[in-house]
């Protein structure tokens, strides 16, 4: 089996069921695990994505309005693999290679024809469980696929299951920032993520689109802690853009500033793909807004940093 991975998240997945040495292309924002690295790499961005945040998001809007793409397939590569499976993605056009643009491609040449073109669409758990399914279906790995997803519902179930003392306190209410200019806050699978590691989401709701949201939404909301995790931004990048937040008036106002229970996150490889490691994520939050669970605050040190 061949397989061609366009999407992050897809090649984590292959990955965790041992389909790492069958994995002949990837994405170029593949960066986990490492021993896939030196796969040839099918997509570029045609964004440059080094500028800040409203460079960025302004970049993409054009592109939008003018109906240009934000990513390209190089084809000849594709072709070149000769892949058996390829592994796309229909759930955001901003994040990834599109189905569309793959079809295109694929249409294109003959040598692609025979190919199974596997499209994922997460927008809940439930959906990131049912595409790990999909793609170990696809390449003939279902019986992995079964105990991949068996072990990371164990994990979420041990992590929501709560001793009787607990903390002793309401849970605290949690916004998830996945971009600073213009404000958005996190949806898709976060509100679940953020409830399974036992706090109130705020503001988004289970399974929607994540949308540009107004100031005031963050402040009526006045969370107890406050996640910048950017969407394709590691830890680094993710503590430069409290200060897009920040200026706001009424920011030093908020609860979770006050408290000093603000925190960035590496939304790179945690809180943005909807692959295995959404488990992790959840985990990371418990110990962040836990005390309860300081063992996994520090089990995933590298991964947050307080920045106010």
């Amino acid at each position: 089996m061949r397989i061609a991975s366009l999407l992050s998240a897809a090649t984590e997945i292959a990955s965790q069921l041992d389909l790492a040495d069958q994995l002949v292309g990837i994405s170029h924002e593949c960066d986990y695990p490492t021993d896939v690295l030196d796969r040839p790499r099918l997509t570029r961005s045609l964004i440059d994505d080094t500028q800040s945040s409203a460079a960025i998001d302004e970049q993409v809007r054009l592109k939008l309005q003018r109906g240009e793409p934000l990513y390209e397939i190089d084809a000849d590569k594709l072709v070149a693999i000769k892949p058996d499976v390829i592994i796309t993605q229909a759930q955001c056009e901003v994040c990834a290679i599109s189905e569309k643009d793959l079809r295109a491609v694929v249409d294109a040449h003959d040598a692609l024809t025979d190919a199974t073109v596997v499209t994922l669409d997460p927008r809940s758990l439930a959906d990131v469980f049912r595409d790990i399914k999909r793609v170990g279906t696809a390449c003939d790995s279902i019986d992995a696929a079964d105990s991949l997803v068996a072990t990371l519902k164990s994990r979420l179930q041990a992590l929501t299951a709560t001793d009787d003392a607990g903390d002793a306190l309401p849970p605290p209410r949690v916004v998830c920032i996945e971009w600073t200019e213009p404000l958005m806050a996190a949806a898709n699978w976060m509100p679940e993520i953020v409830e399974a590691a036992g706090g109130i989401n705020c503001i988004t709701k289970p399974g929607s689109h994540s949308g540009v949201i107004e100031w005031d939404a963050l402040g009526d909301a006045d969370p107890n802690v406050i996640l910048v995790a950017p969407c394709g931004f590691d830890l680094e990048r993710a503590a430069t853009t409290i200060s897009d937040i920040s200026k706001h008036p009424g920011w030093s106002e908020l609860t979770a500033v006050r408290k000093k229970q603000v925190f960035a996150c590496d939304g790179n490889a945690l809180f943005n793909r909807s692959g295995p490691r959404l488990i992790d994520t959840a985990e990371l939050i418990a110990g962040l807004i836990h005390s309860r669970h300081t063992e996994l605050r520090d089990r995933y040190e590298a991964f947050w940093r307080a920045v106010v």
